[in-house]
């Protein structure tokens, strides 16, 4: 290096490389933010098709009872669909990807710093990964390991989950469909997945989550 490139770029300057991983880190959580207040306008006529009122959705959310109402009527349709179904026992994509994810959150928790799954389900947590077909296939493998390993450890509860889940992502999409439970309604993938997730947890773990 010449000296005037010494004095263009000296040693301690931030590196083109440095800067493009830290803006890609800061792209994510600004992604992720947009993505959770979706997420979560979605949620909130998702509950108000359940019954729920506005001031406990509002309650719930930390929002104000105006914000909530507003939000309601942004969302509001001629034509009310029927309440999403929240049995377990549904077979469509994204509900059995919930519960995949769920299942493996509860396998890491119950097995911190030594189950394989922890990375990969930090990493769709945090938005870093998505749930394409390829990390979902590396999830499940991960899970599969996970419950060989600690098979004596675990209630049956994990593997026979992990099974019905499997078994349904194992089904092509139309075969699927037939057999989804017929409660079940039309929402985003994201809120189905996000439902999916948090029964999947409440019904392997404590009571208290």
């Amino acid at each position: 290096m010449t000296g005037e490139e010494s004095v263009r770029r000296p040693p301690g300057d931030l590196t083109e490389e440095q800067a493009g991983r830290m803006l890609a880190e800061m792209n994510e959580v600004i992604r992720a933010g947009e993505e959770m207040r979706k997420l979560r306008a979605e949620m909130i006529k998702v509950l108000a098709e359940l019954g729920w009122t506005q001031e406990r959705i509002a309650r719930l959310t930390d929002m104000s009872q105006p914000a909530v109402s507003k939000q309601m009527a942004k969302h509001r349709t001629d034509d009310p669909r029927p309440p999403m179904g929240t049995s377990l026992d549904q077979y469509d994509v994204p509900w059995l990807e919930g519960r995949l994810w769920g299942l493996a959150e509860e396998i890491s928790g119950t097995f911190p710093g030594t189950a394989r799954c922890t990375d990969c389900v930090d990493a769709l947590s945090r938005g870093k990964k998505r749930f394409t077909p390829q990390n979902v296939d590396e999830l499940r493998r991960l899970v599969e390991e996970d419950l060989r390993r600690h098979r004596a450890e675990l209630p049956g509860g994990y593997q026979a989950a992990y099974d019905q889940i499997s078994r349904g992502l194992d089904l092509p999409p139309k075969a699927a469909a037939t057999v989804s439970a017929p409660e079940s309604a039309p929402a985003s993938a994201s809120v189905r997945r996000s439902i999916a997730h948090r029964i999947q947890r409440d019904v392997l773990g404590p009571a208290d989550g």
